[in-house]
């Protein structure tokens, strides 16, 4: 599928499928105090593309559904057969001064996804530019469009529905502004791919030893990364006794993954660092029973799948002046006569130790250590993304991430990362008197307190793994990292979910 640039109008294009996008009609002002839509009516150039090219068929297809214009809202059908397009979709994109660039993301989608059940072979999108920003629109488009048509076959027997349309073109866009932007869309959305692929693959496939050679492969895609993967015997020198005490159950060895990319002389030092449980059963700990979900615990690598991925488009995208470190500590957490007991301490590689309370909070051991070495590189700003905890989907649902943070002025560049990307995080509080929770008899801290508060106690430990003086933030990712329904642009399995952010975060 190739997605190109045009300087046609929809007036002048002909081929198989042609989709719009459009704003809500204004409300009147006798009318401004309803909530209601107000019924969507064709501009001046939309009704002649109307009368002289589709044969009035945005007239019959807004007046039957009723069609306003709303995000998100969408009306299709035929045009009649003597006419150079065969099908046509109008696409909301709602308010002017309310829309985000996301819209455009997810309306892209829409189209490609009708498009494609469609069986059309070429596609034109029509869109508006977004506050007269035609790179940042075009970029969005090709990113939604790219996105929503990638299928993940690899474990099927029968191929899924395979993809019909072989070109998508940008009407009245012009080249030398939209080919870099899609040329970019792509880089992008191969990192987000990656990270779809590594959560959706079972655990008897992406391993700690995947995880592995999966960095040296990105590594070697550019000469501006190093790859550094630190065995058992490393991590024992090192004192990470927290991510070992893990790992020990497991026949698969962990590793100990650190990749940096530095390009020039870098304005800012970064380091990502990735939850990465290839498989999680809970240890002794064990999952059981209804709501458990241990048969998808192969997603609790999440956050290593989208540090590895923003890592995959990093090296493409080349950026100057940053270095930047993607660290994960991988490794599985079994059952066996080796594996760690509720009531063990453990001692982190920053000294401090931890009474085991529960075997199931053993993310946060990991990342104890991961954090701690991660800090010692001499890094501007730490995040970490985990998939920590249930009682953060409890709190926020499936779609939402939370985010903790000890600088305002980091969360806010996190935030920001975030509303560009199209992917939603809520600001959490790090509620230090909850600390008590974690206090141990024999201990320094224990890994859990109790199911109140579960999150924030989650991001209270990981802080206690951090310089003060560091600027850090933890991303509870639990949720959107894995869907069981295809929505805007994620098909079902997993998302990709905070690719994009941590691209933003590290380019802009």
């Amino acid at each position: 599928m190739n997605i190109l640039t045009s300087v046609n109008t929809a007036q002048v294009w002909q081929g198989d499928a042609l989709a719009i996008a459009v704003f809500a009609s204004p409300k009147d002002n006798e009318s401004s105090e309803s909530t209601a839509p107000k019924k969507f009516k064709l501009s001046e150039a939309l009704g002649n593309l109307d009368v002289k090219v589709l044969g009035c068929t945005l007239t019959d297809l807004i007046t039957e559904s009723e069609f306003t214009g709303e995000v998100g809202s969408s009306v299709s059908g035929r045009v009649g057969v003597d006419y150079a397009i065969r099908k046509v979709m109008v696409i909301g994109l709602g308010d002017p001064a309310k829309t985000t660039v996301d819209a455009w993301r997810k309306a892209a989608a829409t189209a490609a996804k009708w498009a494609n059940k469609e069986k059309a072979k070429t596609l034109a999108l029509s869109f508006p530019s977004y506050n007269q920003d035609v790179s940042t629109t075009t970029q969005a488009i090709a990113e939604g469009v790219l996105l929503a048509t990638h299928q993940d076959k690899r474990f099927k027997s029968k191929n899924a529905q395979p993809l019909i349309f072989e070109k998508v073109e940008i009407l009245e866009t012009n080249a030398e502004v939209g080919d870099p932007a899609i040329a970019k869309a792509q880089q992008i959305v191969d990192g987000v791919i990656l990270a779809r692929e590594l959560v959706s693959a079972p655990a008897n496939i992406v391993t700690p030893i995947t995880l592995a050679e999966t960095a040296v492969a990105i590594a070697s895609e550019s000469n501006y990364f190093t790859a550094k993967i630190l065995e058992q015997a490393d991590c024992e020198a090192l004192g990470m006794g927290a991510f070992l005490g893990v790992a020990k159950a497991s026949d698969i060895p962990p590793k100990f993954i650190h990749l940096t990319y530095s390009n020039g002389t870098p304005k800012r030092k970064l380091a990502i660092v990735g939850k990465g449980l290839t498989f999680d059963s809970g240890g002794l700990n064990l999952k059981t029973g209804v709501g458990s979900s241990i048969e998808l615990m192969k997603t609790d690598m999440g956050g290593s799948a989208a540090a590895l991925g923003a890592a995959k488009a990093i090296a493409q995208l080349q950026p100057t002046d940053i270095e930047v470190h993607f660290i994960v500590a991988t490794c599985e957490n079994m059952v066996s006569g080796r594996a760690m007991r509720p009531g063990d301490i453990l001692t982190a590689s920053n000294g401090k130790t931890i009474e085991v309370n529960n075997t199931d909070a053993e993310g946060r051991l990991t990342l104890a250590d991961a954090l701690v070495y991660a800090d010692k590189l001499g890094v501007d700003a730490i995040v970490d993304l985990a998939t920590l905890t249930g009682a953060c989907v409890v709190a926020l649902g499936e779609d939402i991430a939370g985010m903790w943070s000890i600088d305002e002025a980091w969360a806010e560049a996190i935030a920001k990362a975030a509303k560009d990307a199209g992917e939603k995080f809520w600001r959490m509080p790090l509620e230090d008197p909850y600390f008590d929770q974690l206090k141990s008899v024999v201990a320094d801290f224990k890994n859990t307190g109790s199911r109140a508060g579960g999150a924030i106690t989650g991001a209270l430990f990981l802080k206690q793994f951090v310089e003060k003086t560091t600027a850090w933030a933890h991303l509870d990712v639990a949720g959107p990292v894995w869907t069981e329904r295809e929505s805007g642009y994620n098909n079902a399995g997993g998302t990709g979910f905070a690719v994009r952010t941590l691209v933003n975060l590290i380019i802009n």
